[in-house]
């Protein structure tokens, strides 16, 4: 079921709960967790008498990546006031259970509240978590007092702490994405979740050849060259290869990979873009701009081994 579902029926259901007038849950314990970073391991009953906001997240997703200015804001604001985040890192791909990989991007995105790598998901399963992110709000007695699944609702969010904390509410939040020009889904490459390859195109498992279809039409991708078709990503085989989508966002990212360092050469609506290297398994920015309109990118990948996951929009 596509991201963007599962977070809707999530936010029914909680709406559903909320008119229920449905009493407070204690907060499951932290399970299998295999590394904690920024901090020793922690559990919920050492964290009593605390504000938490528990902040289940993977970091090649784009929408957990904008909620990060929002976390860091209320750590900087309120943890010297009794708030504490957790972020439980539970990998969509199997390449983000590395603990390398998660330590790097902890790094680079500047996280410095407590990170508990939760690679076997079994943190998810104990809270019955289905979304990325997803944010619970605990009180200070072990409660969960307040939840959303997505992005948005920052406002809401950060009240909900500040009464937590003692705290009068706070202003609007100014700095939320404006994410209603994306006119895309989020498009997985893997067979596990594929459903926008263009067609005559048909993803099988294995290596074949692709040739690039006549048209492509809005909200889908086609190959060229040699692929390799896993349930989590598309390889390129042979030493050339090339991917096309039609979508309508400003922004275009992708999910990646590479044996060794491979280049990505862009072109958006015909007209060349900086190229872009990939290497580590992470999210790669392949176009920037405010131009929320139907775009055709071509991506030519010059390099065998070459790993794409998933197109994501902003």
């Amino acid at each position: 079921m596509p991201r963007q579902l599962r977070i809707l029926l999530a936010t029914l259901a909680l709406v559903v709960t909320a008119c229920a007038g449905a009493t407070p849950s204690q907060a499951p314990e932290f399970a299998g967790i295999s590394h904690w970073i920024n901090s020793p391991p922690l559990t919920m009953k050492q964290l009593r008498g605390k504000v938490v906001l528990v902040d289940f997240w993977t970091y090649s997703c784009i929408n957990c990546l904008r909620t990060l200015p929002h976390l860091k804001s209320w750590y900087a604001k309120y943890h010297d006031k009794g708030l504490e985040i957790v972020g439980v890192h539970s990998p969509e791909f199997d390449f983000e259970k590395n603990y390398a990989n998660v330590k790097r991007a902890v790094n680079k995105y500047g996280i410095t509240w407590p990170v508990a790598m939760d690679s076997d998901m079994r943190t998810w399963r104990a809270w019955n978590n289905h979304y990325w992110p997803a944010e619970y709000l605990i009180d200070k007695q072990g409660k969960v007092i307040e939840s959303h699944f997505g992005e948005g609702n920052y406002e809401q969010t950060e009240n909900a702490i500040r009464k937590a904390l003692g705290m009068g509410s706070a202003q609007m939040d100014e700095h939320a994405a404006d994410l209603s020009g994306i006119g895309s889904p989020e498009m997985y490459f893997g067979l596990d979740r594929e459903e926008y390859m263009a067609p005559p195109q048909r993803p099988s498992a294995g290596a074949r050849m692709y040739t690039t279809p006549d048209t492509i039409g809005l909200n889908q991708f086609a190959l060229t060259g040699r692929w390799k078709m896993t349930g989590q990503y598309a390889q390129l085989v042979g030493d050339k290869g090339q991917i096309h989508l039609h979508f309508k966002s400003g922004k275009l990212h992708m999910v990646a990979s590479a044996e060794h360092p491979v280049t990505l050469k862009i072109t958006v609506d015909g007209k060349p873009q900086p190229n872009v290297t990939v290497r580590d398994s992470q999210l790669y920015t392949l176009f920037d701009s405010n131009s929320y309109e139907d775009h055709v990118v071509t991506i030519r990948v010059v390099g065998s081994g070459f790993k794409a996951f998933t197109f994501t929009f902003g």
